[in-house]
């Protein structure tokens, strides 16, 4: 039995797109970054500032409100619990109208 050439295209076709993708995933990921100066208050920082500091804990919230009521929630906690740093890592409104929910890790220099 022989493949045809337009068989060994459509075969090859699903890895190079797999390929381009993972690639893709890759130049969005971004370089590690240093995190800026600690402040008196926590800061908010991306997931690629998070290479030389040390996670302390995760905190979750739900407040009735807007996505920054959240963000403020987050901040109140991340105060209580003595972190210099945060990454917000999901932010999402729930099947109840104006209740959101949230998720953060906790990071200290």
């Amino acid at each position: 039995m022989a493949i045809r050439r337009d068989e060994k295209t459509m075969r090859a076709l699903p890895c190079l797109l797999f390929a381009l993708l993972l690639s893709g995933c890759a130049v969005l990921e971004g370089k590690p970054q240093s995190a800026p100066p600690v402040s008196d208050h926590p800061q908010e920082i991306r997931r690629n500032q998070t290479q030389d500091l040390r996670e302390i804990g995760a905190v979750s919230v739900t407040v009735l409100g807007s996505p920054m009521d959240v963000e403020d929630a987050i901040k109140a906690k991340a105060v209580a619990a003595g972190a210099n740093y945060y990454v917000i890592i999901m932010m999402d409104d729930t099947i109840i109208p104006g209740r959101w929910f949230g998720r953060a890790l906790l990071y200290k220099q």
